[in-house]
């Protein structure tokens, strides 16, 4: 079936940045919406940012201006690429598309996640 696969996660001071990919692969069809959220230790999911097959973006709040989401259709990637981190964007980041198996039938895959952690 469906694998997203995340990579790009790791350490960087206050002020870096990271890119982080995931990548879909399987029996798909197509891919649609795709997105990036987060969790922080005890708390739930948030959506950080998420895009349309045709590139309409939403961010929450928190990362607008610093937070950039991508996605390359052909490879059924989407990126994000984080600047001006900081430490309060320490957590661990999935990612998510709605997957589809064919024409209509479909499903929403998410990531394995992957450890983004801000040192100030």
């Amino acid at each position: 079936q469906v694998q997203l696969v995340e990579s790009g996660g790791g350490l960087v001071q206050a002020g870096g940045s990271l890119r982080l990919s995931c990548a879909a692969s399987g029996s798909i069809f197509s891919v649609n919406g795709m997105g990036w959220y987060r969790q922080f230790p005890g708390k739930q999911r948030e959506l950080v940012a998420a895009i349309t097959t045709s590139g309409s973006t939403n961010y929450v709040d928190s990362v607008k201006g610093r937070f950039t989401i991508s996605r390359d259709n052909a490879k059924n990637t989407v990126y994000l690429q984080m600047n001006s981190l900081k430490p309060e964007d320490t957590a661990v980041y999935y990612c998510k598309a709605r997957v589809y198996y064919s024409k209509n039938t479909y499903n929403d895959a998410w990531g394995q996640g992957t450890q983004v952690t801000v040192s100030s």
